[in-house]
């Protein structure tokens, strides 16, 4: 059985776990981060050389990076509706999982940080990021009015993981949002599928 290494707070974990519920995969998770065992461990950082969570472990094969275990998690059970084969569709799919992990998250790093972490940030700070923070969140609005179902079509891809718990953290944050209603609607479809309950709409943020 493949391991999991990584408490389930982390939403880097979720998506993981959430794409293997996708798959119906049992991943056999082990609790490592804030509250476990640390990952600066000798024996974590053999693993992981940047003592981030999570990390992979498939018999002699390890992998980290959580976007990249989708990824291969997709690749290696031939989820071709997850992860599609084809270049250009394939290529959608990877772009908007790129932006989920660069232009996304740093649009909200400085306000969740602030309000939900409790780092110190300056009011106009946590002002502009959460302005910064919605301004993204509209890119997105505007792709699903596009689509009208998932981020890049008709079909739930790996880049729905990725969004979709990106979507579900601005909606839990203690923040004056924007209205969004392609997001919302888009959250209410997300929320029958398959590990939705247990790794996005569990109220963790």
């Amino acid at each position: 059985m493949m391991k999991l290494l990584g408490r389930l707070p982390s939403i880097n974990v979720r998506k993981v776990m959430w794409t293997a519920a996708q798959l119906d995969l049992d991943l056999d998770r082990e609790d490592w981060g804030p509250g476990f065992r640390s990952p600066k461990e000798p024996e974590y950082l053999a693993l992981n050389p940047n003592g981030l969570i999570p990390v992979l472990i498939d018999g002699d094969f390890v992998l980290w990076e959580s976007t990249t275990i989708c990824r291969y998690l997709a690749s290696k059970h031939y989820a071709t509706t997850l992860l599609p084969t084809e270049a250009r569709a394939r290529a959608k799919v990877e772009q908007w999982m790129d932006w989920q992990a660069g232009e996304l998250n740093n649009s909200w790093r400085v306000a969740f940080m602030a309000l939900v972490r409790g780092q110190p940030a300056t009011p106009e700070a946590i002002e502009a990021g959460v302005a910064n923070w919605n301004r993204h969140m509209g890119i997105l609005d505007a792709q699903l009015t596009k689509t009208g179902a998932h981020v890049t079509g008709d079909e739930f891809t790996l880049a729905d993981v990725v969004l979709g718990l990106s979507a579900q953290r601005w909606k839990n944050a203690p923040i004056e949002r924007a209205e969004l209603p392609a997001v919302e609607a888009y959250l209410q479809r997300l929320s029958t599928r398959p590990g939705f309950a247990v790794y996005v709409g569990n109220g963790m943020p």
